[in-house]
């Protein structure tokens, strides 16, 4: 696959700008990051790259007075993730203890209720998002035994995957990118629920054949789309049913309660952590 490179110089440089700088640009593709005197090196696939994106994404960066302008030049061919790779992640605890995410070289050391093992070959959607660990530890606090659950943008599958372990009955995800689909298979094998998760490529407009309604719909997405996907989610939502989105900022918020409102939702719960914020919506 080919790479762009792109440099980016942050002004003035701090290391929490850097941080939710590559927590944004992985949200739109971008892969491995390297850290440089004047900011950050990111890697993203050509196919990927969506530069009016990125420009949005620097844009609406959430810290004040910060400075970002970019260089994009063609990366010399090699294994970006092959470091990633080599080394894994350390293990990350969701709640009070109930729940680990983790990979295959590094196990529980004590017994944990729930346990996900994922294979990652991406530096992101390994659970060490501040996103995708307030979803988990969400789907801890609601009622999914026996629930049907959509799981938009499922990355590496942790999300439909943590549903199916805290009982869940079934899990329908989908992906725009197929790498990310056959990570999702590949995982739910691992984690021995692959009976129960059925996984789809492609956007939102899937949804517009798909028979089936679900009780929870969870996505960790960014803001816009998930502004535009929403109706679709909620044209699949049984009566009664459960958004729980992520994926945006805290200053989002009334941006999506009001679409929710628009829909027949109520916002009724909210986390944030690190300026990254998950909502849960209800019908009524």
């Amino acid at each position: 696959m080919k790479y762009y490179e792109i440099n980016f110089m942050i002004q003035p440089l701090s290391q929490d700008a850097r941080d939710i700088l590559a927590a944004m640009a992985g949200d739109i593709g971008f892969e491995t990051f390297e850290e440089t005197s004047e900011g950050l090196k990111g890697y993203v696939q050509q196919s990927l790259f969506d530069q009016e994106a990125l420009d949005q994404t620097i844009q609406f960066f959430p810290m004040e007075n910060i400075h970002i302008i970019y260089h994009v030049e063609e990366a010399e061919d090699k294994d970006w993730n092959e470091q990633w790779e080599q080394e894994g992640f350390e293990p990350i605890i969701i709640g009070n203890g109930e729940m680990m995410i983790h990979d295959g070289r590094h196990l529980p050391q004590s017994p944990i209720p729930i346990t996900i093992e994922i294979d990652a070959h991406l530096a992101f959607g390994t659970g060490t998002h501040e996103t995708t660990q307030m979803v988990c530890a969400t789907l801890l606090e609601e009622p999914l035994k026996n629930k049907k659950l959509l799981d938009a943008g499922c990355g590496t599958g942790i999300l439909g995957i943590a549903a199916l372990k805290l009982g869940a009955k079934n899990v329908t995800a989908y992906d725009i990118d197929e790498w990310s689909v056959e990570n999702t298979r590949h995982n739910a094998i691992i984690n021995q629920v692959d009976e129960h998760l059925n996984v789809l490529c492609g956007d939102a407009s899937l949804l517009d054949s798909i028979s089936e309604c679900f009780d929870f719909v969870v996505a960790n997405i960014n803001r816009n789309i998930l502004l535009q996907d929403m109706p679709r989610f909620r044209q699949v939502m049984n009566p009664n049913g459960t958004f729980i989105l992520s994926g945006f900022y805290t200053e989002d918020i009334p941006l999506l309660e009001a679409k929710g409102k628009e829909l027949g939702l109520t916002l009724v719960n909210q986390r944030e952590n690190n300026h990254w914020a998950c909502i849960v919506m209800r019908e009524g």
